[in-house]
């Protein structure tokens, strides 16, 4: 069959397929004829650029085909994001709407599409799968962490706030758009948290660019020490402590954290938990307990799923968190709240306060997202046009997920086990001054 007729079969069931589920938004294909065929140049539509995307789908219908189509440039939006295509997808029995189609018309379509070219390119078939790479070996655990940090610092720098956090900000008294005040009054809130004072010895674990503990010598008085497996993080954050002159209070400990020594009255640890993985939870608690005094207090901020009703389905894992831990965070597993404060009572702490911030993650990301897609030229510029837009479907799809409350982000604090008073103030009311 030529391709004008497969075109014409395809948009024949397409023009179907929109009416049934009542679609707001279009298509238009890869010829420049569109979906509905009277669609106003100025409406949101998915862009089809190759017939082979198609094609593509039709032997691989899976998630992993449509990344890489969109990755690749082949599919894409006009007139709209990726936020403006989820507010409009289809509500209802999707499936049931989808019956009514006549089948005649889709076996014929998708016959000829499965027997067409289906040369499409798939640049994300060049990342090695790495997403079960969660061994616990400190070479591991580095070659996770420079997948996806060791990026490049100027790219971070397009979409991150001036100090380079890269974890949750938090937005108070009111939801706002500074990203630059929500990550410093994270900081904050986190040093008042630990009850920060100075002479304190403060680890942070995970402390990519060194904001925090820069940010805790300089406001707190304490003796801060980062550690990280970023080798780029790790050269940035101690430009900075050099620039801001604190070489006598903070260091950066380039080393796996299960090879730390010392001990230190606060520990904290952002954003990295999820990069540990679930059968490395032993290792990971007991080092933190090895390395905090008695009593000392134990910040534990990590994003979470929610439990299901067994551990057997909470393993079950989606489409999307599957991509997730493949092209974007390879090793990477996250756990539920209950799990969290279990192995901390388990390994020896006492919990003292739980909060859930899932709503400053769904605004942080996409405010990440926005300034990363207006820069989206210096990005790719830097980093090329495929990761580009790889990153900006992370985020957002990250955006979304909180925003529906598929996942969260909850700051847990504990203090290091020991008979007697825990030494925290009666009230949390020190910490919303």
């Amino acid at each position: 069959m030529s391709g004008a007729k497969r075109l014409e079969l395809f948009r024949n069931l397409l023009e179907e397929a929109h009416r049934a589920l009542e679609l707001q938004f279009g298509f238009e294909l890869w010829d420049g004829s569109t979906v509905p065929r009277e669609l106003p140049s100025y409406a949101m539509c998915l862009v089809i650029k190759r017939e082979s995307v198609i094609a593509a789908i039709m032997r691989r219908p899976n998630l992993d085909t449509l990344i890489n189509a969109h990755v690749a440039g082949l599919l894409d939006l006009k007139n709209g994001t990726l936020f403006d295509l989820a507010a409009q997808r289809p509500h209802g029995k999707v499936f049931r709407r989808l019956k009514t189609l006549s089948k005649r018309k889709t076996l014929e379509t998708a016959w000829n599409f499965w027997r067409a070219p289906a040369n499409m390119p798939r640049p994300l078939d060049r990342v090695k799968d790495n997403s079960q790479a969660r061994d616990g070996r400190p070479q591991t655990n580095k070659q996770n962490v420079a997948y996806h940090y060791d990026v490049s610092n100027a790219f971070y720098r397009l979409f991150l706030d001036p100090e380079m956090v890269y974890t949750c900000a938090y937005f108070q008294p009111e939801w706002h758009d500074d990203l630059a005040r929500a990550q410093t009054d994270k900081l904050d809130m986190i040093c008042r948290k630990l009850r920060l004072k100075p002479g304190d010895r403060f680890l942070d674990i995970g402390c990519g660019w060194g904001a925090l503990i820069c940010h805790a010598a300089q406001h707190y008085g304490v003796k801060a020490t980062g550690v990280t497996l970023s080798e780029e993080q790790a050269a940035l954050a101690r430009e900075k402590i050099a620039a801001l002159g604190l070489q006598e209070r903070v260091e950066v400990v380039l080393q796996d954290y299960t090879q730390m020594d010392g001990e230190f009255d606060k520990i904290s640890s952002i954003g990295m938990f999820e990069q540990v993985g679930i059968r490395n939870y032993p290792d990971y608690f007991r080092s933190v307990h090895r390395l905090l005094r008695p009593r000392g207090l134990y910040l534990h901020h990590t994003i979470a799923r929610r439990a299901k009703r067994s551990e057997r389905a909470f393993r079950k894992l989606k489409p999307e968190y599957r991509a997730l831990t493949r092209y974007i965070f390879p090793g990477g597993e996250l756990d539920h709240l209950g799990m969290s404060v279990s192995n901390l009572e388990r390994y020896g702490f006492e919990v003292h306060d739980v909060e859930a911030w899932r709503e400053h993650y769904q605004r942080t990301t996409r405010l990440w997202w926005e300034k990363l897609n207006a820069r989206r030229r210096e990005a790719e510029a830097e980093v090329g046009p495929e990761k580009t837009r790889m990153w900006l479907l992370y985020l957002a799809g990250c955006s979304l997920a909180f925003e529906r409350g598929a996942v969260g982000v909850n700051q847990t604090l504990a203090s290091k086990r020991t008979r007697g008073p825990a030494g925290l103030p009666p009230s949390r009311a020190d910490l919303y001054r």
